[in-house]
């Protein structure tokens, strides 16, 4: 089924609602049709004949979380073996992998979405962009990346994640003016430039477009980490939302005021505890229903992540609802003493500090309503020390945990593997003896 795309930029919020409604009832159609796992849902709710009216009666469809995503992969599969042409998996950070099936078609959607992403943020043909990010082992970001860029005819320097010594030598020798990755790596990246007496505000970087950790505040301002990078690099700040099993991006315009919504290719709600929708500009947990998918489609998809969405007009012009920084995982919420956070809100204050080089927490059960919160920090400032680091936690956060110094180089051992996409920086043994990380 090859999606047609009826709207753009100019697009009001009634003709957004119209077509979405329309796609969704198509996605019923084709969820009922051709997914083992939602025709038994769906029947079992009884949704199988009742027809949608309105994207309101959302709510009354059952939602998808990745627990039965996981134990149930097989039965997502909505196509034959012999329609798919590429298998994604997850990076399994937060549980088992699952795989993702993808036909001609789904690489066309994945492409159109990365193009529209790009293009949004001002990229065009004469750019050259270094992809800082996985193009092999399965993994779908890489690969989307390649093929938006090839749609708009820039230059595509495949770097990889891995290896920092290569995309340090590929922006020395290949002079991109773009660059996307993860942000605390980029980050890396521009040390290590400096203590080979380069400045990374000299190589001609323009841009850069961050993937897999936020670089916004609340208010959509750049965070410390952010800040950090433009000032490193002397360049744009644009930020990107996106998993594996969404197949579609949430990104920055040139504005840098959310991630827009493609709403062809994605329905989006924020949902409460309770599941019931949020009031316009509150927070809560995003829930994601991707459009026009053939291999491997997916309704109501709990993501764990909270964010709020933003519905007033972009400085751009654009009318799309916009999302707002990923402000935690639901799973990762620390409660201290009366106060809950989230590790972005320690990371926040860590960032903030040029002498801090990586850092990651471990947190256990101290009781039923408090955790116990450890810090590890890599630090090259001997002067700096773990109770003034904590003092700079507890300011900003009201909450002081317990901090450790270490090497950078012990931090790096700790949180970078070569089977993940990004560090992993949370490790939650609250749960069970077994000690496994959560980036």
């Amino acid at each position: 089924m090859r999606p047609e795309y009826r709207l753009d930029a100019t697009s009001t919020l009634q003709e957004i609602a119209a077509r979405q409604l329309e796609l969704m009832q198509q996605q019923l159609a084709y969820l009922q049709h051709a997914s083992p796992y939602y025709r038994e849902l769906l029947g079992t709710a009884g949704f199988a004949a009742r027809p949608l009216h309105s994207l309101d009666q959302l709510s009354d469809l059952p939602l998808t979380d990745k627990s039965q995503f996981a134990a149930r992969n097989r039965d997502f599969m909505a196509v034959s073996a012999t329609q798919v042409v590429d298998i994604c998996q997850t990076s399994g950070t937060t549980g088992e992998p699952v795989t993702i099936w993808q036909t001609e078609n789904d690489l066309q959607r994945l492409t159109r979405n990365e193009q529209m992403a790009f293009m949004a943020a001002g990229l065009c043909r004469e750019d050259r962009v270094l992809i800082c990010a996985a193009l092999d082992r399965c993994f779908m970001a890489g690969l989307a990346y390649f093929l938006g860029l090839r749609a708009i005819g820039a230059t595509a320097i495949r770097a990889g994640s891995g290896q920092p010594a290569l995309v340090v030598q590929l922006i020395l020798h290949q002079r991109p003016n773009i660059l996307v990755g993860v942000p605390s790596q980029l980050l890396s990246i521009a040390r290590r430039l400096q203590q080979a007496g380069i400045d990374p505000a000299n190589l001609g970087v323009e841009k850069l477009i961050c993937i897999g950790e936020p670089i916004r505040n609340p208010d959509l301002t750049l965070s410390p980490l952010g800040m950090l990078l433009q000032k490193s690099f002397a360049a744009r700040i644009l930020g990107t939302y996106a998993s594996t099993e969404m197949a579609t991006a949430f990104a920055d315009c040139t504005a840098g005021c959310g991630g827009h919504l493609l709403p062809e290719l994605m329905l989006v709600e924020i949902i409460d505890a309770r599941g019931d929708a949020v009031a316009d500009g509150e927070s809560g947990e995003v829930v994601v229903t991707p459009l026009g998918i053939e291999g491997t489609p997916l309704l109501r998809y709990r993501t764990g992540d909270i964010a709020r969405l933003h519905r007033e007009p972009c400085l751009c012009g654009r009318l799309t609802p916009r999302l707002g920084p990923i402000l935690g995982r639901k799973a990762q919420m620390l409660k201290y003493r009366g106060t809950t956070l989230f590790p972005a809100a320690i990371g926040n204050v860590l960032h903030a500090i040029e002498a801090v080089q990586g850092y990651y927490l471990e947190v256990e059960r101290e009781f039923d309503l408090s955790d116990r919160i450890r810090v590890v920090v890599g630090c090259t400032d001997r002067s700096l020390t773990a109770e003034h680091l904590a003092e700079l936690i507890a300011a900003k956060t009201r909450v002081k945990p317990e901090v450790v110094l270490v090497s950078a180089e012990e931090i790096m051992q700790k949180t970078v593997s070569p089977d993940r996409r990004k560090p992993v920086i949370f490790f939650d043994y609250r749960h069970s003896d077994s000690k496994t990380g959560r980036d």
